[in-house]
């Protein structure tokens, strides 16, 4: 029986998912902040963490970063509404395992939370196994895949949450003449500030507290091998310090240790920010960026893919019916439409969650537009028209739009602070939300 913790302030709400989840064998605790979740999670041992975005005292966000500032090694799950994909596809880079939409479907419910429990039995990212498409950006990047692979350039891999940054860095290994030795893949987003050391260059008994055996890094783990650092800029500058010296000296010194372990391993990163950027903020190091940034490859949004859209629905529609049992033939016009119109902030990602859920929710052949979220089809109605981008008055709603929604997750949802912040009164600040759909 999985102990599952639900962080939600909406009582009745978390009371309908408690008595789901006990009926279908969870042991379940509810709390309704981020202070008692915390509390909770401190003395308490849970398998899953089922978090509500906006809660009163903060966000899911403070729960995901206090689990990996202090390691805790536990999936989480967080529940959004659709206007905050945006801020949800975060989560994942935080180590989120997934995330859900509200109003939440039961089935869908338990689908995610199954899948979440049983990832660490799965293979990482499947979601972008077949990342290949036939677009002409497609084309340009496996050319420069093609290119670089076969080289021991270190390579920086760049794009938005949900392009696929794991896959493509796989691609390259297994395409280079390190194929047969291993692949380490690490996400730093997951890990704390205490033990990334650790996890990368390994430590021996009695080197911290808790250190009660002597533990191999994913450095020497990799040995002649490819090791994978996603979210590199998340990395300490401690840990950067470290990090520099093992690519510059091919050595690693474990924690605790005085011995010096060679090492060859070619380094790939990946990041969703502008490292650059991070270097000039004096966030990451320029000595290191400029180690790691031998070549760059950058993955493409699937908004700018084309053609490679279809062939991404019709894939997810043929694995989500063999994973489901379903047995979905098509689309109607209008789920189609509004599939190829959305601009899918969340990448490969979301529209995998979209296309499990719609297949969920379809019984027959024939996918139609009431399996897809209400707020996916409100976002695509807002939508600049884009046969007509000198349309001045659509391209100021949309702006608008975007700037009140922006605003109000900046104060968290206190309308008051949102309507100062914006100049204008709150009257006028409701009627706008109500105009633009705004939840």
């Amino acid at each position: 029986m999985a102990s599952v913790l639900i962080i939600e302030d909406d009582s009745t709400f978390a009371q309908i998912i408690e008595g789901f989840l006990s009926k279908n064998n969870f042991k379940v605790t509810t709390v309704s902040n981020v202070a008692k979740a915390l509390k909770l999670i401190a003395h308490e041992d849970f398998q899953l963490l089922l978090i509500d975005y906006r809660l009163p005292d903060g966000t899911g966000i403070d729960v995901l970063n206090h689990r990996r500032e202090t390691g805790l090694v536990v999936p989480a799950i967080i529940m959004t509404s659709f206007n905050d994909v945006r801020t949800a596809v975060r989560s994942i880079q935080l180590g989120a395992s997934d995330y859900i939409t509200k109003p939440i479907n039961p089935d869908e419910l338990l689908m995610v939370i199954n899948t979440a429990l049983q990832k660490k039995e799965t293979p990482k990212n499947t979601e972008n196994n077949f990342i290949r498409g036939k677009s002409d950006v497609a084309q340009r990047l496996y050319q420069h895949i093609d290119l670089v692979a076969e080289t021991d350039m270190s390579v920086v891999i760049q794009g938005e949450s949900g392009t696929g940054k794991e896959f493509a860095a796989r691609t390259l290994h297994q395409q280079s003449k390190r194929k047969n030795k291993p692949f380490i893949a690490i996400d730093c987003g997951a890990l704390s500030k205490d033990l990334a050391a650790s996890e990368l260059f390994g430590h021996i008994k009695g080197a911290f507290t808790g250190a009660v055996n002597d533990k191999k890094g994913s450095f020497e783990a990799a040995n002649g091998g490819t090791i994978f650092l996603d979210e590199i800029g998340n990395l300490s500058y401690e840990v950067q310090v470290k990090l520099l010296r093992a690519l510059q000296e091919r050595v690693i010194q474990p924690l605790g240790s005085n011995k010096q372990i060679p090492v060859d391993v070619r380094i790939i990163t990946a990041t969703n920010d502008d490292l650059a950027n991070s270097m000039k903020n004096g966030e990451f190091r320029e000595d290191l960026y400029h180690r790691i940034n031998e070549f760059k490859i950058q993955l493409p949004p699937l908004r700018e893919r084309g053609v490679d859209l279809e062939l991404f629905i019709e894939l997810f529609i043929k694995l989500s019916n063999e994973e489901l049992n379903r047995n979905v033939q098509e689309l109607d016009k209008e789920t189609k439409s509004l599939l190829l119109k959305y601009d899918w902030p969340g990448n490969l990602r979301e529209l995998r969650n979209v296309i499990k859920r719609m297949v969920l929710l379809t019984a027959g052949k024939v996918a139609t537009a009431d399996s897809l979220p209400d707020e996916m089809k409100i976002a695509v109605a807002n939508e600049v028209p884009l046969d007509n981008p000198s349309d001045l008055k659509a391209v100021n709603e949309s702006n608008e739009r975007m700037l009140i929604t922006e605003t109000l997750a900046k104060v968290k949802y206190n309308k008051s602070k949102a309507a100062k912040l914006l100049n204008i009164d709150r009257k006028t600040l409701y009627a706008k939300m109500e105009r633009y759909g705004i939840d």
